[in-house]
């Protein structure tokens, strides 16, 4: 990947993935982030995924997106994150419309 080639040498490695949602409902616009921060490494790991997945790794885990399989990112992911929001909001303001 060309990041790699880019970020050789480079000691800060810190990177983040960023989604943000938005709905427009009843005129009012509602927007949901997810944020997943973590560290792109040196060289690709795993198998599993797509994109940036064998060179990220998130905060917290010593496995890359793609190491730690679809499973457990789907659960960590910026998407996940800002989805789970989403899903939450329109949840809440389904059950208070009742």
């Amino acid at each position: 990947l060309k990041v790699l080639q880019k970020l050789e040498g480079m000691e800060n490695r810190k990177a983040q993935f960023r989604t943000v949602i938005a709905l427009l409902l009843n005129g009012e616009e509602y927007l949901f982030e997810g944020i997943v921060c973590g560290e792109i490494i040196k060289e690709k790991r795993g198998s599993s995924g797509f994109g940036y997945d064998p060179i990220f790794m998130p905060e917290g885990y010593n496995k890359t997106f793609a190491e730690l399989g679809n499973e457990v990112k789907n659960t960590i992911s910026h998407r996940a994150v800002a989805i789970n929001k989403l899903c939450k909001f329109l949840c809440i303001e389904h059950f208070y419309q009742r």
